[in-house]
């Protein structure tokens, strides 16, 4: 259905993809992976009209064919869900379908929208589509975010789309949402749709995927079937790296689960952080303990409650029962600068929002906490900062040209690795990680594991939460599972990931 051949882009004159190789097949599931940087975006954008490639042809059907504009794309058939939402909240699920594309009803006064039509079409397609969940008239901003992801789905739909490229779509999903686009998927590709998707997530890739394509440092370096490519070879094409070794070693004679003076093992350091009886509106009860040198996971669905508890732990949302308190003294924190004061550092889920001034260079974003709520320490840990970017691993020619390099500009990696280094010069004690992972290649992953293991290796206390339960099964000493707010078990790490789900859903 679309076949690149020889494909090269450049950017002032810096060659970002070289020689690229990509069929789709209709009926066809092609994921298209690599490690951030490696140039699928660009690829993507490509496919989309949003860029001209400087090398190589498009066809279309066997027929050479340009995109000028992501409009000439859409009217060819080919649409594309990037990564983030371009939705309009306060519009209807309608509205959004048909955003610059209202069907008229024409009038002596000149025409008006058809709202009848215009939902009447709209319900048609979710209808076509089995998505008995939504309603046109829904408000976007109602509606869960794996069901807004659906919905820029229905919109590429809407533009009688043949060939779908999808870019992260789960990776502001929980697990018990992916289902939901794992059969909106499926019901396209038995529908003969091409789908080209882009995903970090390797369990998805062998879920979905018919045939894989591996892009490593603007080159292609492999297409073969999925059914071919097993984990070991996949996560060794991208990144030079086994599967066995994605995850680091825990250390030598520690025991997961174990307490200070409990069983065989080294002993864990002191309290850092504890809670007893803590609660808001969102949580209640919540009793935990993190040591230092211990990474104490929480796991749960989507709305269990476990970025609730990091936003009390930090004062976003502060507790208004219970106690706090930070290596052993009492802490009421009530706002995130206090949080700050108290060794506290919170590295939030969506870096771009929370995290990142993203208009602001490196330098910047790394000051930030610094400058805002410790200024009086700033320049005696300001030298730091080169330091700790470096031992992020952060691009040598980022760092000398921190002065001017927006954030922006940078890959999802090395993004999280700049929100890192803003907590990291402040020293903490305890960090909480909520979903540290997300969105990100294998290989920075991989960078986030081994700065979690220095971290405790240095005696500061981690509290990881994360949707991905192979991560807190390798990552964590201690895990808590939590639903509806309360913490409802306790697991060692290492624990089985259908342990952790059934007291998740309240199987077990």
């Amino acid at each position: 259905m679309l076949r690149l051949s020889g494909v090269g882009k450049e950017f002032f004159g810096t060659s970002v993809l070289r020689e690229i190789d990509l069929t789709l097949y209709p009926g066809q599931v092609h994921a298209l992976v690599g490690e951030n940087g490696a140039g699928k975006s660009t690829v993507m954008k490509i496919v989309a009209g949003v860029h001209r490639p400087d090398a190589g042809t498009i066809e279309l059907d066997g027929s050479p064919v340009s995109f000028p504009t992501p409009l000439d794309a859409q009217r060819a058939g080919v649409a594309t869900v990037f990564q983030e939402f371009n939705l309009l909240p306060d519009r209807s699920v309608a509205e959004n379908v048909y955003l610059g594309r209202e069907p008229v009803r024409r009038g002596m006064f000149g025409g008006t929208v058809d709202r009848r039509r215009l939902h009447a079409d709209t319900t048609r397609l979710l209808d076509d589509l089995g998505l008995t969940g939504i309603a046109s008239w829904n408000r976007v901003g109602s509606l869960s975010v794996a069901q807004q992801q659906v919905v820029e789905i229905v919109k590429a739909v809407s533009y009688d789309a043949r060939i779908i490229s999808m870019d992260e779509p789960t990776a502001a999903l929980a697990d018990q949402e992916v289902a939901l686009l794992y059969d909106l998927v499926r019901r396209l590709r038995d529908r003969g749709v091409a789908i080209l998707y882009v995903s970090h997530r390797l369990q998805e890739i062998y879920d979905l995927a018919d045939t894989i394509t591996v892009l490593k440092d603007g080159n292609h370096v492999l297409t073969a079937p999925a059914a071919d490519v097993g984990p070991d070879r996949l996560v060794r094409t991208m990144v030079g790296r086994d599967f066995a070794g994605f995850f680091p070693d825990k250390p030598a004679g520690s025991v997961s689960g174990e307490r200070a003076g409990e069983g065989p093992g080294e002993a864990l350091g002191e309290v850092r952080l504890a809670l007893a009886g803590a609660g808001n509106t969102m949580v209640d009860g919540v009793d935990l303990e993190v040591r230092a040198g211990e990474i104490v996971a929480l796991a749960g669905l989507q709305g269990s409650g476990r970025t609730e508890v990091a936003h009390g732990v930090f004062g976003i949302a502060p507790f208004t029962r219970g106690s706090m308190t930070v290596d052993g003294q009492p802490a009421h924190v009530r706002t995130p600068r206090q949080g700050v004061r108290h060794r506290l550092a919170l590295v939030s889920e969506d870096r771009k929002a929370e995290g990142l001034a993203l208009g602001q260079s490196v330098l910047a974003n790394a000051r930030l906490v610094l400058d805002a709520v410790l200024p009086g320490a700033s320049d005696r840990r300001a030298r730091r900062i080169t330091e700790v970017l470096r031992s992020l691993a952060v691009p040598a020619s980022t760092v000398a040209a921190a002065q001017d390099t927006e954030v922006q500009y940078l890959s999802g990696g090395n993004q999280q690795k700049v929100v890192l280094a803003k907590w990291l010069v402040t020293e903490p004690r305890v960090i909480v990680l909520d979903e540290p992972t997300r969105g990100i290649d294998v290989g920075a992953k991989r960078a986030v594991y081994d700065l979690m293991r220095t971290l405790t290796a240095d005696g500061t206390a981690v509290l990881l939460i994360s949707s991905e339960l192979p991560e807190v099964v390798a990552m964590a000493d201690r895990i808590l599972v939590l639903r509806d707010g309360r913490i409802v078990g306790e697991l060692p790490g290492g624990s089985d990931e259908e342990t952790i789900m059934a007291l998740a859903t309240g199987a077990a």
